[in-house]
């Protein structure tokens, strides 16, 4: 039975090619419980087309799916020491950081591109939740510093994806040295007079929403998109109170004002597009990013105007014409 096993059945199962199976051709809403065909899940962006669950998204897809003609040149931002703490857990932090590299095919949780979205040349930093969760580190704030630079050298916008669990914890300290970074960074492109726009996708929390997740010249969610600095979870359990139902999602975020849109995914592109074209407007993206001390601060009208420009909604005429002068 020996040479059964270990000859004869090997070469029979290479005359047949394997095929896929169930498991990888269909997918289940954890919505709504549907199931969807892999090709009309990755035509509709991962998007359920019964409920409009919006399921994450794959980094290089939201690229291509962002930029003309889905091509972008990825931006190379610098290497770090690595494991400066001698961090081990279950794992080696080392060990963690070579398994995501070999899952991702990246160096680290953030990807910078730069290109055109409807030719207009734009520089976008993506977080990417696959590489340990899109934990901060020192490789993550050193991304975010290059892609300021990179916008501020090109004077065009920065878009950023974000996409977290927080800080990563084998770098300690370390991790939580990139909040101020970051945000430093952050004010160079308003000093330049650069539009900062930021998507928030499921889930954003902890430091990276402590940080430069929430300092955007405008702030986008996706639908039902969980943002928010501890979870849901966590604060229950310390206030011992039971929490609104949608809290920290992105409907329940806009509804009180800690983001200015929700936008689905399937009109981001477009939204995105009406933004960077209405802020680069000459005095737009100057005004918009002046500190609040200054007169030169956006009025409130123009602020609204944009948002319903870009979210193709009527505007109040007599706003038009104040945002006009």
């Amino acid at each position: 039975m020996n040479w059964l096993t270990k000859i004869v059945r090997p070469k029979i199962s290479t005359l047949w090619k394997k095929r896929d199976t169930a498991e990888n051709l269909w997918h289940k809403c954890a919505q709504c419980g549907e199931m969807i065909f892999h090709r009309d899940l990755e035509a509709a962006q991962k998007v359920c087309p019964s409920c409009q669950h919006h399921m994450r998204l794959p980094a290089r897809d939201r690229l291509q799916s962002l930029f003309d003609g889905g091509s972008y040149d990825e931006v190379e931002y610098p290497d770090v020491q690595i494991d400066p703490l001698n961090f081990k857990d279950e794992k080696k932090y080392t060990d963690r950081l070579k398994a995501a590299r070999n899952k991702t095919g990246d160096k680290d949780a953030f990807i910078i591109a730069a290109g055109t979205l409807d030719a207009q040349s734009i520089v976008v930093a993506l977080q990417n939740f696959e590489f340990m969760g899109g934990s901060l580190g020192m490789a993550a704030g050193e991304a975010i510093v290059r892609a300021a630079d990179e916008a501020v050298t090109r004077k065009t916008p920065l878009i950023l994806f974000a996409a977290s669990g927080g800080a990563r914890m084998q770098e300690g300290i370390l991790s939580l040295m990139q909040l101020p970074r970051t945000t430093v960074a952050v004010q160079r492109l308003k000093d330049a007079g650069l539009p900062y726009l930021v998507v928030l996708t499921d889930p954003t929390t902890g430091g990276v929403t402590a940080s430069y997740a929430m300092l955007g010249d405008i702030q986008i969610a996706e639908p039902g998109a969980l943002v928010g600095f501890a979870g849901p979870r966590v604060i229950e359990q310390t206030i011992r109170e039971k929490l609104p139902d949608g809290f920290q999602r992105a409907e329940y975020l806009k509804d009180h004002g800690m983001v200015d849109m929700v936008v689905h995914r399937h009109e981001l592109r477009a939204t995105l597009s009406r933004l960077v074209r209405l802020l680069m407007e000459k005095g737009m993206a100057a005004q918009i990013t002046a500190p609040v001390s200054e007169p030169a601060q956006l009025p409130v009208t123009q602020v609204q105007t944009t948002l319903a420009v870009a979210a193709n909604e009527d505007t109040d005429p007599r706003a038009e014409k104040d945002a006009a002068e």
